[in-house]
């Protein structure tokens, strides 16, 4: 009988047979990929070209029944399964060579109650999707700032970004979420139902089951806000970084002010003159009173001969989408983060030099800055952990040719080991690459235990092991 050879979670390969897979196609409301079938190779390709993998098996869901019928297939067979949410993640843990793929992508149902100020969320829904359905009610969820990101993986890692300093991570915004286990059961996971669970998935990534939905608390803001650039010439940066550390500290939360560090992009505010040169870049966005926020901002923007300030009001969604052309998929991506509870003169010092030979225009350090009310929630609340932390910075490589792989991620990882003194010696399990996985159990801390007994519970035997694993 005919069939496909499917790679095992025992690192095997079995046959599965022509019969269970048509069974399995029959089954669901979406589709069953094999290799070769219209739509095999858009479902498999993800954000970051260095990662091209080719899965034996990939079912595209459209509802959670099918995530069920999906796992279940998975558990049933012994298949290595990985779970695509956005397929945005650094590390390419949404597709895997020989297994099979859950597609959540078709899953974009995003549902908002005015009245109660509430989201109900499905797992393939991208940050835009969700932008564009809270802000039709002017209210917004605290996410990322790249507006093709997915929701799933950005949650269940953490989630932060221009308005979080005012509300919070994602997860703090996360009310519950409808989880299908190994087991190919669902439960609901909140305060009421299933706590232990509902802690687990606020920062302990894909570990414990697949999302079928996410319920979310929404706060007031837009449709306009305070936002944009002050760019300033590079020659100037450390005493600019000076200048921003301690003005940083004199922020409310409702302002935030990142930095970010590279060759300037062609855009059409900026002179020519300028294009492709090195620049420091203020990004700022207010949450709050737009008077207040200028007022808040007056002194960065006074200080020193930036080459343009385009800080003002701007549509809120369009501010969510700012950066998107920076980041288009399609390109070679590779990073590196740590987290700062301050900002020395010898992590500047570093930095500076750093930014000074970026082997690429497409290459950037930036700086994100958090506190506020993210560290206000007890670090034991949720399985994320690192609320004390101030800044972070991420190391982004990105580039076109595979050839440049190696000197490129040299680089990176070369900043990276100046920066990790001046760090905390945490991380964001968002911003990890595959290679990183042996610092889990580091990053998470005092919360380490906690997650392998969750994990114990809800998949002892890691059929969801393709994330940045907490193994049972």
């Amino acid at each position: 009988m005919s069939g496909l050879m499917v790679n095992t979670t025992e690192g095997t390969r079995t046959q599965i047979d022509q019969s269970a897979i048509d069974a399995l196609a029959k089954g669901v409301q979406g589709r069953v990929l094999t290799p070769g079938a219209d739509g095999y190779d858009a479902a498999r390709t993800i954000w970051n070209a260095m990662v091209d993998r080719r899965p034996g098996l990939i079912v595209q869901c459209s509802c959670a029944e099918d995530i069920v019928a999906g796992v279940t297939f998975a558990k049933a067979h012994g298949l290595l399964l990985a779970v695509k949410g956005g397929g945005h993640n650094i590390g390419g843990f949404a597709v895997c060579d020989g297994g099979m793929m859950l597609d959540l992508s078709p899953m974009k149902s995003v549902e908002v109650d005015p009245q109660s100020r509430t989201a109900t969320v499905q797992p393939g829904a991208t940050l835009a999707e969700v932008d564009a359905a809270t802000q039709a009610h002017a209210l917004a969820l605290p996410v990322g700032i790249n507006s093709t990101t997915g929701i799933a993986g950005l949650t269940l890692g953490g989630g932060f970004g221009w308005t979080s300093r005012k509300f919070g991570l994602t997860i703090d915004n996360l009310l519950s979420a409808d989880v299908v286990t190994a087991e190919g059961g669902t439960v609901h996971a909140s305060t009421l139902e299933n706590p232990d669970l509902y802690w687990g998935l606020r920062g302990g990534g894909g570990n414990f089951g697949v999302v079928s939905s996410f319920k979310f608390a929404l706060h007031p803001l837009g449709p306009e806000v305070l936002s944009g650039l002050v760019v300033h010439p590079f020659d100037e940066a450390l005493g600019l970084l000076r200048f921003y550390r301690d003005f940083a500290e004199t922020l409310p939360d409702d302002v935030s002010v990142w930095v970010v560090m590279r060759k300037a992009p062609p855009l059409p505010f900026l002179p020519q003159e300028w294009h492709f040169k090195n620049v420091l870049i203020f990004a700022a966005m207010c949450t709050g009173d737009m008077a207040n926020g200028e007022q808040a901002l007056e002194p960065l923007r006074r200080h020193g001969s930036p080459i343009v300030d385009v800080i003002g009001p701007h549509s809120f969604v369009g501010w969510q989408q700012a950066f998107d052309p920076l980041l288009t998929p399609g390109m070679r991506n590779y990073w590196k983060s740590c987290d700062f509870t301050a900002l020395p003169d010898g992590l500047l010092e570093t930095l500076v030099g750093a930014a000074g030979s970026m082997p690429g225009p497409h290459f950037e350090i930036f700086l994100g800055q958090l506190g506020g009310a993210i560290s206000r929630v007890p670090a034991s609340e949720t399985a994320y952990r690192d609320r004390s932390l101030r800044y972070m910075m991420n190391v982004h490589g990105r580039w076109d040719a595979a050839s440049d792989d190696v000197a490129n991620t040299a680089w990176s990882r070369q900043l990276y080991e100046a920066a990790a003194p001046f760090s905390t010696g945490g991380g964001y399990v968002n911003f990890m690459t595959e290679e990183e996985s042996g610092r889990i159990q580091s990053i998470y801390g005092d919360s380490y235990q906690r997650l392998v007994d969750l994990k114990r519970k809800y998949d002892p035997m890691n059929l969801f092991r393709l994330n940045q694993n907490i193994k049972p």
